[in-house]
C-alpha cells in the first residue's frame, strides 16, 4: 500500500488518529501527544501538558517507546483511476528517515526536532515523497493543525545532487565542444584562404565548382542537349530521304550554336537564347513525331558516343605533349640571361685569366660542407646557392661545386663572378675538361653515340610527336641526353679528396641549415636519401622491369624508391664498395632498354640498392612540381622542397601557390634580370 502511494502521488492529507493502547477506557476519548512535540498545539486545553525533551530522547521515544509504536497514521489519497482510498500505517513501523514538525511554530529550535538516524537505509514502508497532515475542527470555531509531517531521505537528496551536477557538467561539456567547433570551423575556413587557387578559370569563383546547383546554367545546357539531339534526328531523316525536316533540323543547329557562342553560363547568353531554346525543341518535337526510332537512335548515340571518345583521346595526347614540350622549352627570357652574361664574361676579358686564377684550397678541404650541383641553368642554380646560405649558421664553411655545360659554362662563371654570396665558396666547372670522362670508360656516352640511341631520338618518322604515348614523349626530354644528368655515378672521380657531399638538383630550395646532415650516421650506407613510397606507390616496380629475369632474381618489386634531389654520399664507402662499378654493369646490361628506360633515378635505385639510409622526410619534400595538393605545414617545415615534376618554379606552367618558396631568393633588382625582363 504504501509502494502505491509513492505511484499514485497527487494529493496527500495525513489525519494523526491518537488512540489508547491497552486498557484505557474508550469512552472519554482525548488526544495522547507524542512526547517529542509536548505542547502539541497552543490551546488552552494544552496548558497541562509537560515540557518538550531533547532531540535526543525524541528520536529514543519515537522508536522505542511502546505506546508511539501503536499510533496508527491513516492516509487518504487518489489512485491513477481518480478513486479515493484509505491507507493505514503504525507509527512503529516507519524507518528512521521520518521528520516531524509543528507548523503552528514555525522558529521552533532545531534541536526540538524529530531528525532522521544517521542511515541510509530505506525502510520497506517508507515512502519516496514528502507528506503532511492536517485536519480541522467539525464546528469551524478553531482550527488544530495536527503535526506536520515529512519524509526526507538522504539517498534520494544525494542523489538529486548528483544529477544536478552532472546536468551543470553536462552544460559545461556542450558549451567547449560548441566553443571547439566554432574554433574548428575558423581554421577550416583560414586554412582554405591560404590554400586557395587563383589560376583555375572557367568560372568566375572557384567557390562555384564545389556549391554549384543541379539547376543552374538550364538553359545553356538544354541548347547543347538540343544541338546533340538535332544531330542524330537529321542523320536519320538524310538517311529516310526527309529533306526538308533534313534541312530545317541543320538550319536550327546551326543557329543554336550561333547564339551560344562562346558563353560559358546562362548570364553570357543573349536575350533571344530562350526563344531561340523554344524554336529548336518545336523542330524536335516534329522530327520525333515523324522519324522516332528507339534503335535507330540508340545507333547513332553510340557512334557519336565513339566519336566523342576519340576526339577525347586525341586532345588528352595532345595536351600530354604540350605540357612536355612546355617543360623541355628554354624560356626566352633565360636564354637572354644566358647571352647578355657570356657576352659580357668575353667582352671583359674574365676568360683569359681563367688560366692564371689559382685553386682555394677549400675546395679540397674535407673538413668543410661541400655542395655538388650540376645544371646549364643559371637562374634556378642561383636560387640553389643563395637559399643555402641564406639558412646557413656558419656559410664560410660552405663549399659549392657547380658543374655545367660547355655552352653556359661562361654564364655561370660570370653570373657568380659578379653575384657571388658574402662568405661562401663558389666553384664552376665545364664538364668537357673532365678528360677521364670519355666513351671508353663511360657506358652512358657510348650509348648515346650508338646508331641504336640516335635513332630513337632522331629519325624523322619515329612517332615522337603527338601519338606518341605519355611515357615515350617523357623520357625524350633533352636532359636524359646529356651527361651532366649521369655524372651524379661519379662523384668520387669528380671530388677525389671529399669524404662526403651533398648533392642537390638545380630545381630545389633549402629552407633551414644543412650543416646538421653531416652529423648523420648513415651507419655504413653510401647514399643517404629521403623514401617516397607511399602504400604501393613509388617501389622498385615502377621504375623497373620485373619481367625481365635479370631484375626479377636480383630486387625485391615492392622495395621502397627514394627520391634524387637531395642526397648525402659518403665517399669512402662509395669508393670501398666499388658503386661506380655496379652502375657500369648495369649500365651495359640495360643498352637495349629492357630492364629501364632512360633516367637516372632507375640506375641509382639498382645501384644503391641496400646501401641506401633513410632519412627523415622533413629533409626533403617532394611533389612542388606535379602535385597540387601537398600538406602545407609539412611544406613550410622542410629543410628542402623540391619542384620535381614539369611544373617548374621558372615556368609559366608553375602553381602559383607554391612559386613564392622559389621566387623569394631571386633577386629581382639585379641588372640583367631587369635586362631580359625577368620579374616576379
Amino acid at each position: 500500500m504504501m509502494m502505491m502511494m509513492s505511484r499514485c502521488f497527487v494529493s496527500l492529507l495525513w489525519l494523526v488518529l491518537l488512540n489508547h493502547v491497552g486498557g484505557e477506557s474508550q469512552a472519554a476519548p482525548h488526544h495522547r501527544e507524542l512526547q517529542a512535540y509536548r505542547p502539541l498545539q497552543d490551546c488552552p486545553g494544552c496548558t497541562t501538558t509537560t515540557t518538550t525533551t531533547s532531540a535526543s530522547s525524541s528520536v529514543s521515544a519515537l522508536h522505542y517507546d511502546p505506546d508511539l509504536k501503536d499510533v496508527n497514521i491513516v492516509a487518504t489519497y487518489s489512485d491513477h483511476h481518480g478513486n479515493i482510498r484509505l491507507g493505514s500505517v503504525k507509527m512503529g513501523h516507519l524507518s528512521s528517515s521520518w521528520l516531524f514538525h509543528n507548523p503552528l511554530r514555525p522558529n521552533t529550535n532545531p534541536s526540538q526536532l524529530v531528525t532522521p538516524r544517521d542511515s541510509l537505509q530505506n525502510d520497506s514502508t517508507g515512502m519516496e515523497e514528502s507528506a503532511s497532515y492536517s485536519t480541522t475542527n467539525q464546528s469551524g470555531e478553531t482550527e488544530n493543525q495536527f503535526p506536520h509531517v515529512e519524509f526526507t531521505s538522504p539517498a534520494k537528496l544525494k542523489r538529486q545532487s548528483l544529477r544536478q551536477e552532472r546536468r551543470a557538467q553536462r552544460t559545461l561539456d556542450l558549451i567547449q565542444q560548441d566553443k571547439e567547433s566554432d574554433q574548428q570551423m575558423q581554421e577550416a575556413a583560414i586554412h582554405k584562404s591560404i590554400t586557395f587557387e587563383n589560376s583555375v578559370v572557367g568560372k568566375y569563383s572557384i567557390w562555384r565548382r564545389d556549391y554549384e546547383s543541379p539547376n543552374a546554367d538550364a538553359i545553356l545546357k538544354l541548347m547543347r542537349d538540343q544541338i546533340i539531339m538535332s544531330k542524330a534526328y537529321s542523320h536519320i531523316a538524310k538517311s529516310k530521304n526527309a529533306t526538308n525536316l533534313y534541312l530545317f533540323l541543320m538550319q536550327q543547329s546551326r543557329e543554336n550554336q550561333r547564339v551560344l557562342g562562346k558563353a560559358t553560363s546562362d548570364a553570357d547568353l543573349p536575350s533571344r537564347a530562350l526563344e531561340q531554346a523554344k524554336v529548336m525543341g518545336h523542330a524536335l518535337s516534329l522530327a520525333k513525331d515523324e522519324l522516332y526510332d528507339c534503335h535507330e537512335l540508340a545507333k547513332k548515340f553510340r557512334a557519336m558516343l565513339q566519336s566523342t571518345e576519340r576526339n577525347v583521346d586525341g586532345l588528352k595526347k595532345k595536351g600530354t605533349f604540350l605540357i612536355q614540350l612546355a617543360a623541355k622549352t628554354f624560356p626566352k627570357p633565360l636564354h637572354c640571361l644566358s647571352l647578355q652574361l657570356a657576352a659580357d664574361y668575353f667582352l671583359l676579358g674574365f676568360n683569359e685569366e681563367e688560366h692564371v686564377v689559382k685553386k682555394d684550397a677549400k675546395f679540397e678541404d674535407p673538413s668543410l660542407y661541400h655542395y655538388a650541383i650540376f645544371s646549364d641553368n643559371v637562374l634556378a642554380t642561383s636560387v640553389v646557392v643563395n637559399s643555402t646560405v641564406l639558412n646557413a649558421k656558419e656559410p664560410e664553411k660552405h663549399v659549392f661545386h657547380i658543374v655545367t655545360d660547355k655552352l653556359n659554362f661562361a654564364a655561370m662563371k660570370m653570373w657568380f663572378r659578379v653575384n657571388a654570396p658574402a662568405d661562401a665558396t663558389i666553384q664552376v666547372e665545364n664538364i668537357n675538361d673532365f678528360k677521364w670522362l670519355n666513351s671508353s670508360y663511360c657506358s652512358v656516352l657510348r650509348q648515346l653515340e650508338s646508331a641504336r640511341l640516335k635513332e630513337y631520338y632522331f629519325k624523322a618518322n619515329h612517332p615522337s610527336s603527338i601519338s606518341a604515348g605519355a611515357d615515350n614523349l617523357k623520357y625524350r626530354n633533352p636532359k636524359y641526353l646529356s651527361m651532366l644528368n649521369h655524372l651524379r655515378f661519379y662523384l668520387p672521380e669528380v671530388y677525389p679528396k671529399l669524404d662526403k657531399i651533398l648533392f642537390l638538383d638545380d630545381d630545389i630550395v633549402v629552407q633551414k641549415d644543412l650543416a646538421p646532415l653531416w652529423e648523420v650516421d648513415m651507419q655504413g650506407k653510401v647514399n643517404g636519401a629521403v623514401e617516397t613510397c607511399k602504400e604501393s606507390f613509388h617501389r622498385f616496380d615502377k621504375y623497373l622491369n620485373f619481367s625481365n629475369p635479370k631484375i626479377s632474381e636480383n630486387f625485391d618489386a615492392g622495395a621502397c624508391g627514394w627520391a634524387f634531389g637531395m642526397n648525402m654520399f659518403d665517399l669512402r664507402e662509395w669508393r670501398k664498395r666499388n658503386i661506380t662499378g655496379i652502375y657500369h654493369y648495369w649500365q651495359d646490361l640495360n643498352e637495349d632498354r629492357t630492364l629501364w628506360k632512360l633516367g637516372s633515378l632507375p640506375p641509382g635505385l639498382i645501384t644503391f640498392y641496400n646501401l641506401t639510409y633513410a632519412m627523415e622526410r622533413s629533409w626533403h619534400v617532394l611533389g612542388l612540381g606535379y602535385d597540387p595538393a601537398l600538406n602545407q605545414t609539412a611544406i613550410e617545415n622542410a629543410a628542402v622542397v623540391h619542384y620535381n615534376g614539369n611544373y617548374k618554379p621558372w615556368l609559366g606552367l608553375a602553381f602559383a601557390k607554391y612559386k613564392p618558396y622559389w621566387s623569394k631568393y631571386v633577386k629581382y633588382d639585379n641588372p640583367y634580370l631587369r635586362l631580359c625582363n625577368i620579374n616576379e
